[in-house]
């Protein structure tokens, strides 16, 4: 096991220990033997997790959640503003303060790592991974943005070297990383209210590629072929990749292909997962598999039993024959891919969308007006501000007049609260309903299939 991470104190707080990325890390260091509180504002299905792990986790962010007596170290995240009470009692008792991201930096850069980055498809490549890495033997520790029902949650305590972390690039903190094997899956603008330009991202991402010991970069996105020098390479299209594909079938059960390792047939795989994208994440994972050893039999073995991650495409219920799923999708890029897939299906797709962040939907305004072409019925609600304002006084209708623009049939649907009693309306037998969001849309699926059942 990998020797304990000598902090000095034996102590953490976490301000917003609900976080998908806040709470994998205080999991690690709760199963380490590391005494772990936390805060957050609302509860979760992963509070509930570190609860039955041992972890007092409060309600609200107060002072008076920081055990001060026992001298925590104390994280937080970006989304923590500088008012927090409990950042400022933080400050004011001298207490040794991590960013998520160094404390993520730290255990990344003390193990044999692999830490997956890129616009679209951390969650489902880096899950995968290390799917096949315990599949494999390898008994890795897992650090990841979604929860996969294999190891009960986003995080993972293994007993190996290894470690399988997602490299968000939200922030740019992912240059604080420097893992043993990189991986790159696109390079897109998808956070404007960081970013203020294309080049400043992949300029980051070329010097996350330059941490890298090894450097694994998608050829099928424009921008990692251009501006990355990956070590090793991966392309469902071009075949000059070092990982690639032939004999490909999609369909509305899962895919099927013929894996070629540098000029060389390895075998076929099936996945249960849909559409170009997964196939595509699942090359990614296969690479890393094989650059740490892994027989390919293990890895043909593995992949036709990995489910997804939650919130990727989950299927949350099926009821007079309709089929609702919850997606994370909030990027155009996403939504095309995600609908796409959809429609191997051969069913009628309704595409619920709730924008995320003002700033985003104001950058990728064209790019979502033509992003729901492969949905046949098109719901758009409100933006979900993600406590940003909104200065150019958009609106989720102004969205959807967008869409209509390229589409026959979209509707807008302010209020969440009557979204169900709309959708039941709208809905019928043999639909295929996507909630797309990042937001908190898919509170409702659960009243919408309570609703059909009525």
């Amino acid at each position: 096991m990998q020797d304990s991470l000598e902090f000095g104190t034996k102590s953490f707080h976490f301000i917003g220990i609900g976080g998908i990325g806040m709470s994998a890390i205080a999991h690690v260091l709760a199963k380490q033997g590391y005494r772990v509180t936390g805060s957050d504002l609302s509860r979760n299905g992963v509070i509930e997790q570190l609860e039955a792990m041992g972890v007092a986790v409060y309600q609200g962010q107060t002072a008076e959640n920081i055990p001060v007596a026992q001298q925590p170290q104390v994280v937080y995240s970006s989304a923590i503003k500088p008012t927090n009470p409990e950042l400022q009692t933080a400050i004011q008792q001298n207490l040794r303060l991590w960013h998520r991201s160094d404390l993520l930096a730290h255990l990344i850069n003390r193990y044999h790592s692999v830490a997956i980055a890129g616009t679209h498809g951390k969650t489902t490549t880096s899950s995968l991974t290390a799917f096949l890495l315990l599949h494999g033997g390898l008994d890795p520790t897992i650090i990841i943005g979604g929860e996969v029902a294999t190891w009960q949650g986003n995080a993972r305590l293994g007993a190996s070297k290894y470690l399988v972390a997602e490299a968000d690039e939200s922030d740019g903190s992912f240059t604080k990383f420097y893992p043993h094997i990189g991986v790159v899956t696109n390079i897109e603008l998808d956070h404007p209210d960081h970013y203020h330009s294309l080049d400043q991202v992949i300029g980051t991402f070329q010097q996350f590629g330059q941490n890298c010991q090894v450097l694994v970069s998608c050829w099928d996105c424009p921008n990692t072929k251009q501006y990355l020098n990956g070590q090793v390479s991966y392309s469902l299209h071009d075949h000059n990749a070092d990982y690639t594909v032939q004999n490909v079938v999609y369909s509305g059960r899962g895919t099927q292909a013929v894996v070629v390792e540098r000029g060389q047939v390895l075998g076929e795989i099936q996945l249960s997962l849909l559409g170009k994208h997964n196939l595509s994440n699942a090359l990614a994972a296969i690479a890393v598999a094989r650059l740490l050893n892994i027989d390919w039999q293990s890895i043909s073995n593995a992949l036709p039993h990995f489910q997804g991650a939650k919130r990727r495409f989950e299927v949350r219920g099926e009821v007079a024959g309709i089929t609702l799923v919850d997606d994370y999708a909030h990027h155009p890029s996403e939504v095309q891919v995600t609908l796409s897939a959809a429609k191997l299906q051969q069913r009628r797709v309704v595409a619920v969308f709730q924008p995320h962040r003002y700033s985003r939907t104001q950058a990728l305004l064209a790019e979502f007006a033509t992003a729901f072409a492969c949905a046949d019925v098109v719901v758009i609600t409100e933006i979900y501000g993600a406590g940003e304002s909104n200065s150019a006084n958009l609106s989720g209708e102004l969205l959807a007049e967008k869409i209509a623009q390229h589409h026959p049939t979209v509707y807008f649907q302010p209020d969440l609260s009557s979204l169900p009693q709309f959708l039941c309306q709208l809905l019928r037998a043999g639909d295929l309903v996507l909630f797309l969001s990042a937001g908190n849309l898919n509170q409702v699926i659960s009243p919408t299939i309570e609703r059909l059942r009525q």
